[in-house]
């Protein structure tokens, strides 16, 4: 068994990226990385399932002993993506699956050039806009706003490895995997993957 793949899922808010890695994880081929947060649980929450919740001391250390991947300050509250798991599960051959914002992904690609970093877009920018509206938490102000930062989010796509359209759920997930597939028959992996199995039998 070669190393895992880490693959890194993000877009602009609405385009469906939850709903495709909900249905990617739901395979239970795929391993979901769970971040970690100084906000407070909500209801239903269970700390290591939905968020690792910790103190802002606890994050604090974390971050001097260099413990993300990538972390940021949204408004009085930190976010980030511990490294250790997604570690232990890369190196035990397991897929890992990172949905993240598209700062947090630029971020993680800087630290993980091995990473398959995936863009997802809504069929149109209309139909993002209808999405974001049958939400209904969002005042006009608010959706103005949130619209015109998603359509200003299209200007990263050409940082990320590949570019989905979300249309219909099945036919993504169907795609994200198809990328997953021949990402793993790249060359310099299965040499890599390969020599090191062949190695191991010969010691």
């Amino acid at each position: 068994m070669g190393r895992g793949l880490l693959i890194v899922i993000s877009g602009p808010s609405g385009a469906g990226k939850g709903t495709i890695c909900k249905e990617l994880i739901r395979k239970e081929k795929y391993w979901l990385s769970i971040s970690a947060t100084t906000r407070s649980p909500r209801e239903g929450e269970v700390d290591g399932e939905n968020y690792y919740f910790l103190s802002k001391e606890e994050f604090a250390n974390k971050i001097k002993n260099n413990e993300f991947l990538e972390y940021a300050q949204v408004y009085n509250n930190y976010y980030g993506t511990p490294k250790k798991n997604i570690e232990e599960k890369l190196d035990a051959g397991i897929d890992v699956i990172l949905e993240i914002d598209i700062q947090g992904a630029l971020q993680v690609k800087e630290v993980c050039k091995e990473g398959v970093y995936i863009f997802i877009l809504p069929p149109s920018m209309e139909e993002l806009k209808k999405r974001i509206i049958n939400r209904g938490s969002e005042t006009e102000k608010s959706l103005n706003t949130r619209f015109n930062s998603a359509y200003s989010e299209l200007n990263y796509m050409g940082k990320y490895n590949y570019a989905v359209i979300n249309d219909e759920v099945e036919t993504a997930v169907q795609k994200i995997e198809s990328i997953i597939m021949a990402e793993k028959c790249r060359v310099h992996r299965v040499k890599y993957n390969y020599l090191n199995k062949e190695a191991k039998i010969n010691d």
